[in-house]
């Protein structure tokens, strides 16, 4: 009798699947979220494509560890419950991660897929994940620790410091967190537009947070309003200090005193506080120009660029002293960027402003560059061509390069050791400084990084001062 030969059917490949977004001619002009989040059936196929390693690199990748095999195998299985409860395991702003991580960077960059194709989307699973809680709340709070008696004061309710919280409430322990502005978030809701996190995401976030029971003491400037030593005579057994790098940098560049240029932090927070996203609700008294200039190419420079269009631009452009190779932003970021109209003017450095009689800003004189060898960050020096001066017009800059340490706070505590540029100087591995009961991380520490870098930093921080609370220093 003949054996007949089975032939095994090849199973279809997934490809990754897209995230749907707004039209760019649209989005330009309006402050909604860009992306606008996948349905479940698209969620659960995406999560197909995880092949659920035995070693998953992917969580070597994440700041701050969370089980992303795990998760994603409850989004396949169609349990976003249990995929939430896996998720805020290791992370309590999921919400926001999955908004404004540079998964490229961290945890897509690592997944074994990427290696032959795209990575797994897990960004968008992670939003997906978060989403769907936040619409239907099935899921209960983790559990909390039976509690410790021991209060921590946590300065600063950025990403660093809201990490902190939520790890240390878990852990049973008494938490205050203190915020100089009006409301929670730092610069999740005052520097990231509206457009790429929705204020709205991470209030819903916090409000997790206080459920657990965390107390939020916003309007108060430690520092000013009242200091650290105040905080330790006031009965808190352990302060960290998450208070981001919100002091300006400028280019010392001629001209640059002229009206009409701004730093990108007080041009982002302007518009993010006083509501002009919401216009003409709300009419705010933001400073809108025709021709707009950002110099710098990172993510602050391409959120500028982007609200200047929405804010009424006819042109926005974004100059740049390096080649698009060099460029600091997320690559999706940059597309968003381009499909919006952005103009990229890359090997351009400023080198005078230009203002009319009565002060204001007219135009920008540029000087064409040169890439040499590599500096210090690792990337190619830009190096000037001599005779290559060149103007533009432009009635309102933004100065996009960064920003520094704010030194309200540190100045004013006694012990804490400062390094040459004033962030706070910590052990790498627990966030502790100088002083003793004090820790410190995210951008104070790093300058300006990534929220889930920051994240990742209060997570250290976080398992620190439990082991002080629990054992001593």
């Amino acid at each position: 009798m003949a054996v007949t030969e089975v032939k095994k059917v090849k199973k279809e490949k997934v490809p990754r699947q897209p995230m749907p977004e707004q039209e760019p001619a649209i989005r330009a002009r309006n402050f909604e979220e860009v992306p606008l989040g996948q349905d479940p059936e698209v969620a659960m196929k995406e999560a197909q494509r995880c092949i659920q390693c035995k070693k998953p690199s992917c969580v070597q990748g994440c700041p701050v560890e969370v089980d992303i095999p795990g998760f994603i195998k409850h989004v396949r299985e169609g349990d976003f419950t249990a995929a939430i409860k896996k998720i805020w395991e290791k992370n309590a702003l999921p919400a926001v991660c999955g908004r404004v991580c540079p998964q490229e960077m961290q945890c897509e960059g690592k997944c074994i897929v990427g290696k032959k194709g795209d990575p797994v989307a897990i960004g968008n699973l992670e939003r997906f994940v978060a989403d769907y809680e936040r619409k239907h709340k099935k899921a209960e709070l983790p559990t909390k620790a039976a509690p410790t008696g021991k209060r921590v004061a946590v300065v600063g309710s950025g990403p660093s410091g809201l990490t902190v919280a939520g790890d240390l409430i878990l852990k049973g322990h008494d938490v205050t967190i203190f915020e100089a502005f009006h409301k929670p978030g730092g610069v999740l809701v005052y520097g990231i537009p509206e457009f790429r996190l929705p204020k709205e995401i991470v209030f819903s976030e916090v409000a997790g947070l206080e459920e657990l029971g965390a107390r939020l003491d916003c309007n108060t400037v430690v520092g000013r309003s009242v200091t650290v030593e105040e905080l330790f005579e006031e009965g808190y057994d352990a302060i960290f200090l998450g208070v981001g790098a919100g002091l300006p940098r400028f280019l010392n560049v001629p001209g640059e005193n002229l009206i009409g240029i701004f730093s990108a932090n007080e041009y982002l927070t302007r518009s993010n506080l006083m509501k002009a996203y919401m216009f003409p609700k709300y009419d705010t008294p933001v400073i809108r120009g025709k021709k707009v200039i950002t110099l710098g190419a990172g993510n602050v420079a391409m959120d500028s660029a982007r609200t200047a269009l929405r804010l009424g631009a006819e042109k926005s452009l974004i100059v740049y002293r390096r080649s698009r190779q060099e460029v600091p932003a997320r690559a999706a970021e940059v597309h968003h960027a381009e499909e919006e109209g952005v103009e990229f003017h890359f090997l351009t450095a400023p080198t005078r402003f230009i203002g009319n009689e009565k002060g204001r800003v007219v135009g920008m004189e540029g000087l064409k560059m040169e890439l040499g060898e590599p500096d210090a960050s690792g990337r190619r020096r830009p190096l000037p061509i001599e005779g290559s001066e060149f103007e533009m017009d432009c009635d309102l800059v933004i100065i996009a390069v960064g920003a520094n340490a704010n030194p309200l706070l540190t100045r004013s505590t006694e012990g804490l050791k400062l390094n040459q540029w004033g962030y706070i100087v910590t052990d790498e591995a627990t966030g502790k400084t100088s002083r003793r009961g004090v820790w410190a991380g995210g951008d104070i520490v790093t300058g300006s990084a990534t929220v889930i870098l920051a994240m990742g930093a209060g997570r250290a921080a976080a398992n620190s001062i439990h082991d002080y609370l629990t054992w001593g220093w």
